[in-house]
């Protein structure tokens, strides 16, 4: 996956960070607040502040500790609320940590680790979205804001029983 955007969606005023497969035509729009949008559109765009963010200070701990993030795996979706996690390389051991994808993907941006999103998790959430260099057909494509609220519209109906066969 790799991080295609960070936006704000209109119909809600909520700031919605969208992941592209790497090879693929979806993406995973996942809701997030606005300070972790900050933060990450801060990372992406080289800006740096006089005193560390939180996500600045997570990477300077990390790399005073002898860690690396290996990567970040968004991996799954319960009660319409996204859980990631982020591998962590410490040493000769391997550890996963429990997190908000908003914050494992501002600390992956800082780090250039990879970003993934699990399997099942793409194929009963992800979305198809027109991006900016297609043409669009005006007469069959939805504008995105009723993309994104089909998506609001399927998070609030998705159960957990939905991701198992």
């Amino acid at each position: 996956m790799h991080l295609a955007a960070v936006r704000v969606d209109l119909q809600s005023n909520t700031p919605v960070v969208l992941l592209q497969e790497a090879e693929g035509p979806r993406s995973l729009p996942i809701f997030i607040g606005a300070p972790e949008a900050t933060a990450i559109a801060f990372a992406l765009q080289g800006i740096d502040v006089p005193r560390p963010m939180t996500h600045d200070l997570m990477k300077n701990l990390l790399e005073a500790l002898g860690a690396s993030v290996e990567s970040v795996v968004v991996t799954e979706l319960r009660e319409s609320t996204f859980f990631a996690e982020i591998h962590l390389q410490v040493g000769s051991r391997s550890v996963e940590v429990s997190s908000r994808p908003s914050d494992a993907i501002a600390l992956a941006v800082r780090t250039n680790a990879r970003l993934y999103v699990a399997d099942e998790l793409m194929d009963a959430a992800g979305v198809i979205i027109e991006t900016d260099d297609e043409e669009p057909d005006e007469e069959t494509s939805p504008p995105a804001e009723e993309i994104v609220g089909e998506f609001r519209a399927f998070l609030e109906e998705v159960r957990p029983e939905d991701f198992t066969e």
